[in-house]
């Protein structure tokens, strides 16, 4: 899912209380107001109906709440979601009946909790095993069929915007296996839940400010699309339809691609394609200029490790990194890169060079793995599309660059 800049992160059930959101004028959201814990707030737990009860679960700041799928928690008692409505009331000028009628409907989604967690951190990266995920005989047939059918809006996007056809092929590949799997989770219940109750972890309330920026995003979306805020079903961190989008991209870098004056990334294909080029465009893509090339490191010379881990952007130069220890015969010496490790577990490690237009592709998702993972898939489509006979399930070990391949 798309990651939008830090200064810019943003986030009933009735025909009433839609009517009511809607109502209220429309003003910019301030991504960074809302930053306060959840420790110490009141939590109510709604008695679950009979059919429905389990056993209570507790929260990440031990508080206790009914286990799914009685779930019903009264956010409005939280100390933390009455500062939020108040600032949501001042800012935005929401109706503030209107918001507690929204927030009582609202459920604590343990699930996501479960899901946000990251990954225990003694098990070995390993980028074959990722990449066998995303780059699989299905995925490449369903890109073949998805590029076949939107090749025109495709090639209209890469005239616009410069981002090749295939990096937009990939980018929805990877996300949602070209809208097979958008998510259901109601976006309301998930992130509120993140934005506050997201797990103990040292990122904690950053997060958790990202999440109270995003809800609301979700709110500003529904009021400005005139939607009811509980129609928007996503993943477990609340992204949205083709693209998985989260509430606050969806407000500042999509658009309407299909023309039909709205923009819908739940529905419209075509509104994905556009939407996912011009996040790219912004983010830094350079029309023409390849991906990544394929590196080696010296064993004798190590000052190139030096040079990993040194943020998401190509910032040295070929002398730069020759003079480290790091070789690429193909990569020209206009250009600058970054050093990327691919790890592979117990094998090993696979160098390449990243482009400013791989780090580009790094802002949807901060993952070395993600961005390798989007290029060769989207390689892999093309390349099954020349020869449809024998589709191919993986993209070749060299230069990762735009494939001169039809619409």
């Amino acid at each position: 899912m798309p990651i939008t800049l830090s200064r810019r992160l943003r986030f009933l059930s009735s025909t009433l209380m839609s009517c009511a959101l809607c109502a209220a004028p429309i003003a910019q959201a301030q991504p960074d107001a809302s930053t306060g814990n959840a420790k110490g707030a009141a939590r109510t737990v709604k008695k679950a109906p009979a059919k429905n009860a389990k056993a209570v679960k507790k929260t990440a700041t031990g508080k206790a709440v009914a286990a799914e799928p009685g779930e019903f928690v009264n956010f409005n008692d939280w100390k933390e979601v009455a500062r939020f409505i108040d600032e949501m009331v001042e800012r935005n000028g929401f109706d503030r009946n209107a918001l507690n009628g929204v927030f009582a409907q609202t459920r604590y989604l343990d699930t996501a909790i479960k899901l946000i967690k990251p990954a225990p951190g003694n098990k070995p990266k390993n980028w074959a095993a990722y990449r066998a995920r995303f780059i699989d005989a299905t995925r490449i047939r369903a890109g073949v069929e998805f590029w076949d059918t939107y090749g025109v809006a495709l090639a209209r996007a890469e005239a616009q915007y410069g981002v090749p056809m295939e990096i937009i092929v990939g980018i929805i590949g990877v996300e949602t296996v070209y809208g097979r799997n958008t998510g259901n989770f109601r976006v309301m219940d998930a992130i509120t839940t993140l934005a506050f109750d997201y797990p103990n972890t040292p990122t904690r309330e950053a997060r958790m400010a990202f999440f109270r920026g995003e809800l609301e995003n979700t709110l500003l979306l529904a009021r400005e699309s005139n939607i009811d805020p509980f129609s928007l079903r996503g993943s477990y961190a609340g992204a949205i339809g083709w693209p998985q989008f989260m509430p606050g991209s969806i407000r500042e870098y999509a658009v309407d691609f299909d023309g039909d004056g709205k923009i819908d990334l739940r529905n419209s294909p075509v509104d994905a394609i556009g939407s996912v080029a011009h996040y790219l465009a912004v983010h830094g893509w350079q029309r023409g200029e390849p991906v990544a090339f394929p590196a080696q490191v010296a064993s004798d010379n190590r000052q190139w490790e030096g040079l990993l881990n040194q943020g998401l952007e190509a910032k040295y130069t070929v002398d730069q990194l020759q003079a480290a220890g790091v070789s690429a015969a193909a990569a020209p010496a206009n250009l600058r890169f970054g050093l990327i490790d691919l790890q592979n577990g117990n094998a090993a490690t696979e160098y390449w060079l990243g482009t400013a237009n791989f780090f580009a592709i790094t802002h949807y998702n901060r993952s070395y793995f993600y961005a390798m993972s989007v290029a060769e898939l989207g390689r892999a489509v093309a390349a099954a599309r020349n020869r449809p006979a024998a589709p191919r399930d993986s993209a070749p070990n060299d230069v990762l660059q735009p494939n001169k391949s039809t619409p």
